[in-house]
C-alpha cells in the first residue's frame, strides 16, 4: 500500500477584524464566564417519569473509557470573533472562528485526544458542536442540554477523544449562528489508512447571506411569520430572485479540456452583489423546485454561494498535476441548501459518507444535503477544470477550480456536463463489510413524523415543535446496549436532512453508515444504530430554519 504525501493546507481567506468584540457579560446574567455541564452527575426526569443519564454522569465516563487512546493530545486554540470577511470580492460582515472562512482545519489521529480551548469574542452566548462525532456527551456543545452556552467575553475548553476516522467538521448549536460564518473541518486521520492517493483537497460548501442586508436572525424571525404573512406574499418569486444573475453569459467548452467535453453555460452562477433588497422579506425563497429532492427547494434565497469561502467569481483554486491521485473531503455547511456536486471532466470514485466506508461507486455527481459529508477519489486530467456546486433547484451555484496545466480558466457560467450525468445520493451506497452493522434483532422503534408546513413555519417531530428549555419533556428513550431503530416519515412537502448526534445509524439492512440522512417529501428511512454512547442527543432537521423552528427532538438514554 503506497502512503499518499502530506497534505496541502488551501490558503484561508483571512478576516479583516473590525475591533475588539463587545464584551457584552451582562446580556446574559444566568451565563457564567466559564462554562460548566448542567447537571453535573444527575440524572433528568422526563415528562413520563423515566430517569435519563446525566450528559456527565457515570456511564458517560465508563463508555468513554473504552475508547481506544493513543495518549498523544492535540491541542488548539479556536476565538470566535466578529469582524468583516473578504469573500472574493464582496465584503460582509460577520462571526467566524479565528478570522477565516472557513476556520482553520483540525486535524487529528484516531485515537489522539483533541483538547479545544474556545474563547467567545462574540457580543452573544455560543457553543460548539463536533459534527458527526461519538463522543462523550458533556463535550457535544448543544446547550443548554450538554453544557451552558458560554457566555460572551467567557471561555470553555472541550476535551474528548475520538477513535473513528473520517470527514467531520464544526459549527455553533445555539440559534441560527450556524448561517454565519462559525465553521471549520475536522479531520480525523486513520493510522491505517487503507486508501492510497497522492493530495488531498478538504472542500467545504455554504450558502450565503450574513452581513448582506440582513442576517440569518432576520431571516428567522421573517420564515416564522410563515409564508402566509403580508412580507411573505409581497416577496419575488424564484425566478425574479435571480433577476439578471439568470442570463449571466457562459461559454461553451466542449472542445476544450478545461471543463469536460460538451459542457453548457450555467444560468445564474451566484457571486453577483446587490442580490437582496436588504429587507429580510426579500431573502424568503418562492416557487424553487427540485425533482431530486421531491418538491421545494428551500426555503432561503442567498446571495451567494461559496466553496472554501469564495464566490465563483474569483475561486479557490487546487493546484495539482496530471495523473495525481487526489482525495476530496466534501462538506456542506449551508443552512438550507443541498448542492449537485461535480468535477468537469472527470468521475469522482465514492469512498466515504459521513466519515464511514462504503463499496466503492464510480459516479458523475453527488447530491450532498446539509451536514453530510461525502470523500471521493479523482485522477486528474491535464488542464483547468471547474469544480461546480449547483444549488439543487435555486438556479445558482459556487465553484472552485483544479489545474494541472496551462490553459484559461473555464467562464463562470460554465455548466459541466458531469452534473447531468450519474448521480449518487447516499441511500443508493452500500456500506463497506468492516463497518456495516451484525445482523440483530431491533429491540425499540421510534416513529419520528416530520410534521409542519411553510405557510405557518411550524416545523416539528411528531406535531411537538421542541422546546430547548424543556429538553426532557418527550424524550425517545434508549438503552445502553440495545438496537433502536428510528423511522423518519416525512408527512411534509418538503426534504428535511434528519441528523443523530452522538452515534451513526445504518440505512436499511446494507445502506451506508451515517449520521445525516436525507428524507424526501412522502417517504419513510429507516435508520438501525447500536445504543453504546449514553447521555441526552438530539435529533434535528439540520435545515437550521427548519431545525430552530421546531423540528427537533431528544434521544435519552434511560439509567
Amino acid at each position: 500500500m503506497n502512503k499518499h504525501t502530506p497534505v496541502p493546507q488551501p490558503t484561508r481567506r483571512t478576516v479583516l477584524l473590525a475591533g475588539t468584540a463587545v464584551a457584552g457579560a451582562g446580556l446574559l446574567a444566568a451565563c457564567t464566564k466559564s462554562s460548566r455541564t448542567p447537571g453535573k452527575g444527575d440524572s433528568s426526569t422526563t415528562g413520563s417519569g423515566a430517569e435519563l443519564v446525566s450528559p456527565s454522569g457515570p456511564q458517560v465516563a465508563a463508555a468513554d473509557a473504552k475508547r481506544t487512546r493513543t495518549g498523544r493530545t492535540t491541542t488548539v486554540a479556536l476565538t470566535a470573533t466578529a469582524g468583516t470577511v473578504d469573500l472574493g470580492g464582496p465584503m460582509v460582515k460577520t462571526w467566524t472562528f479565528g478570522g477565516q472562512l472557513p476556520g482553520r482545519e483540525i486535524r487529528f489521529t484516531a485515537g489522539d485526544a483533541l483538547e479545544a480551548k474556545v474563547a467567545n469574542h462574540l457580543p452573544a452566548p455560543t457553543a460548539v458542536h463536533w459534527h458527526g462525532l461519538a463522543l462523550r456527551n458533556d463535550m457535544d456543545g448543544v446547550a443548554p442540554i450538554t453544557q451552558r452556552a458560554i457566555a460572551a467575553g467567557g471561555s470553555f475548553t472541550y476535551r474528548f477523544t475520538l477513535d473513528t476516522p473520517g470527514t467531520y467538521w464544526f459549527h455553533p448549536h445555539v440559534g441560527v449562528q450556524l448561517d454565519r460564518g462559525l465553521y471549520a473541518p475536522l479531520i480525523v486521520e486513520d493510522p491505517h489508512e487503507p486508501l492510497a492517493y497522492d493530495s488531498e483537497w478538504v472542500v467545504v460548501l455554504d450558502d450565503w447571506l450574513d452581513g448582506t442586508g440582513t442576517t440569518p436572525d432576520d431571516v428567522k424571525a421573517m420564515l416564522t411569520m410563515g409564508m402566509s404573512s403580508p412580507a411573505a406574499s409581497a416577496s419575488p418569486s424564484a425566478s425574479d430572485s435571480m433577476g439578471g444573475m439568470a442570463s449571466m453569459p457562459g461559454m461553451d467548452m466542449s472542445s476544450s479540456a478545461s471543463a469536460g467535453a460538451s459542457s453548457t453555460a450555467m444560468p445564474g452562477m451566484s457571486g453577483m452583489p446587490g442580490m437582496g433588497g436588504g429587507a429580510a422579506s426579500s431573502y424568503m425563497l418562492m416557487g424553487a423546485t427540485s425533482t431530486l429532492l421531491g418538491g421545494d427547494a428551500g426555503d432561503v434565497k442567498y446571495p451567494y454561494y461559496l466553496v472554501n469561502g469564495r464566490v465563483p467569481a474569483a475561486p479557490e483554486v487546487f493546484t495539482s498535476k496530471p495523473g495525481k491521485k487526489i482525495r476530496l473531503r466534501l462538506i456542506n455547511a449551508g443552512g438550507d441548501t443541498a448542492f449537485r456536486v461535480a468535477l468537469g471532466g472527470h468521475r469522482l470514485i465514492v469512498t466515504h459518507t459521513d466519515g464511514f466506508p462504503v463499496q466503492h461507486q464510480q459516479v458523475d455527481a453527488l447530491l450532498i444535503g446539509p451536514g453530510e459529508r461525502y470523500d471521493v477519489l479523482v485522477t486528474l486530467g491535464d488542464g483547468v477544470f471547474p469544480l461546480a456546486a449547483l444549488a439543487e433547484g435555486k438556479g445558482a451555484a459556487g465553484r472552485a477550480l483544479v489545474r494541472t496545466g496551462w490553459g484559461s480558466a473555464p467562464a463562470v457560467g460554465v455548466r459541466p456536463k458531469e452534473l447531468d450525468g450519474m448521480l449518487m445520493t447516499g441511500a443508493q451506497l452500500r456500506a463497506a463489510d468492516s463497518v456495516r452493522l451484525a445482523s440483530k434483532t431491533v429491540d425499540r422503534t421510534h416513529r419520528l413524523e416530520l410534521t409542519g408546513s411553510m405557510s405557518s413555519y411550524n416545523w416539528a417531530i411528531n406535531g411537538r415543535r421542541f422546546d430547548m428549555n424543556q429538553p426532557t419533556a418527550n424524550p425517545f428513550l434508549a438503552r445502553e446496549g440495545q438496537r433502536i431503530r428510528l423511522e423518519f416519515v416525512n408527512k411534509t412537502t418538503m426534504w428535511h436532512p434528519m441528523h443523530l448526534h452522538g452515534h451513526t445509524f445504518q440505512l436499511g439492512a446494507d445502506g451506508p453508515r451515517k449520521d445525516t440522512a436525507i428524507v424526501l417529501p412522502g417517504r419513510t428511512v429507516a435508520c438501525d444504530f447500536d445504543a453504546d454512547n449514553p447521555g441526552q442527543w438530539l435529533i434535528h432537521c439540520h435545515n437550521v430554519y427548519h431545525g430552530e423552528a421546531g423540528m427537533m427532538g431528544l434521544l435519552g438514554y434511560t439509567t
